[in-house]
């Protein structure tokens, strides 16, 4: 079932099993605020369950570009286009956020970005990845880095 993210009432609704679940869902309520306050689109996700095909193609471009699998399971996704721009999040359970921007104009932005949940361990396998810090009032502290994606997808 859809999750409608409301980024004034934080709620841990999809990610109760995840360890820092408060956290994460003040991370997941962050990038809810910024797409309505930037594009007026409002940030629903599913359970990855319900979303494979979106959690299949994110970590296909994390394997096939840098050979990166994520190891903790996925607990929701979603994916969506704003001023053609297709972008797709996963949230996984151990804090981690990974987006894909993927921009639909050949030349144009293609990135992975990674965000970590506060209160989180940098995972093993983003080892090599340098974390900036960002401070946000519903996620606390989150650290962040991103790759570009240099293939079509």
């Amino acid at each position: 079932m859809a999750y409608t993210v409301d980024f004034t009432n934080v709620s841990t609704v999809g990610l109760e099993s995840s360890p820092v679940a408060e956290a994460l869902a003040g991370l997941r309520a962050n990038e809810a605020r910024y797409f309505k306050n930037k594009y007026g689109h409002v940030f629903t996700t599913r359970p990855a369950s319900e979303a494979q095909d979106v959690v299949d193609w994110v970590h296909k471009i994390l394997q096939e570009e840098r050979g990166i699998t994520i190891s903790s399971p996925p607990l929701e996704a979603t994916e969506f286009q704003v001023e053609n721009t297709r972008w797709a999040y996963v949230f996984y359970e151990n804090g981690l956020s990974v987006n894909v921007l993927y921009a639909l104009d050949d030349g144009g932005k293609r990135a992975v970005g990674f965000k970590l949940s506060d209160g989180m361990e940098v995972p093993a396998e983003l080892a090599d990845f340098r974390f900036a810090r960002q401070k946000s009032k519903l996620a606390g502290t989150i650290r962040g880095s991103f790759f570009v994606i240099k293939n079509e997808y």
